[in-house]
């Protein structure tokens, strides 16, 4: 029956766009993102900072989370899951890929990662970190194993060259001080940084946002492509490979938007 709603409505796109809006506004805390306001150039510094803490809220993992178990339980199966799959292509792809590797994941939310890297039977050693409190409280729960620490991204408390390989993990969308967020994951890792589900775009400047994140207020920013592979540059790393989740071009101009997740080796020691 699924398959069938499914098929009908991907033959709709107007129609499956309009329910989905809907659903949206009615239920705004059961979608990862909606009801999306741009913001102009002069609202992005307060709004930023107004909204900069929006991911400590209480109530955001265990709504996350009600998602993500939703993805292990396929994934545990052995299917297909995107977003999981594109991460653990990037890792398969490091040039040296050896048995324990140690591995920092910043904006790690409930550690999930540490379960989808042990499914796909990566030999890395996992450490978690998140500015949430929350997020780290519930990661501890699901996963004792795992090592997790409260961390800002832009002040992470760990050494120079701490870890073989950092994953920014989809949390520098959300980061106003972005700049420093990518200089902190380039300082602390040894030999590769991976920018997972990372929202670009092209023929256009930086877009702010302020929407809905499981039915809180946040901002969420999608980078102009060629100025962020420059700020990854400036930082020290080498971009290796590119892996997209999602791509759009725009029918009349040279305008684009796409999620891609970012294989980089470090190049300043």
């Amino acid at each position: 029956m699924r398959r069938i709603s499914r098929n009908f409505f991907n033959r709709f796109p107007l129609l499956k766009g309009a329910l989905i809006r809907i659903r949206e506004w009615v239920r705004p805390c059961t979608s990862v993102s909606s009801q999306f306001v741009a913001l102009a150039d002069e609202q992005t510094g307060s709004e930023g900072q107004r909204l900069r803490n929006a991911w400590q809220d209480d109530g955001l993992p265990g709504r996350q989370r009600a998602l993500v178990d939703q993805q292990l339980q396929q994934y545990r199966r052995g299917k297909r899951v995107d977003v999981f799959d594109t991460l653990v292509a990037a890792l398969r792809a490091l040039p040296d890929l050896r048995s324990a590797m140690s591995l920092l994941e910043i904006g790690c939310s409930s550690g999930y990662y540490s379960e989808v890297i042990s499914i796909a039977g990566l030999p890395f050693l996992y450490t978690g970190c998140d500015y949430s409190a929350p997020f780290i409280k519930m990661a501890r729960e699901q996963y004792p194993s795992a090592e997790f620490h409260v961390a800002d991204a832009t002040e992470l408390p760990f050494p120079d060259g701490s870890f073989d390989v950092v994953v920014s993990g989809c949390c520098l969308l959300h980061i106003p001080e972005y700049n420093k967020a990518v200089s902190e994951t380039a300082r602390v890792c040894r030999s590769y940084a991976i920018f997972h589900r990372t929202p670009v775009v092209w023929g256009q400047p930086n877009q702010w946002f302020r929407k809905q994140a499981y039915g809180i207020e946040t901002v969420e920013i999608h980078f102009n492509e060629d100025e962020f592979l420059v700020l990854l540059e400036a930082a020290g790393l080498a971009l290796i490979a590119t892996y997209t989740l999602y791509e759009e071009n725009g029918v009349e101009d040279a305008r684009g938007q796409a999620v891609r997740t970012y294989l980089c080796r470090k190049t300043i020691q």
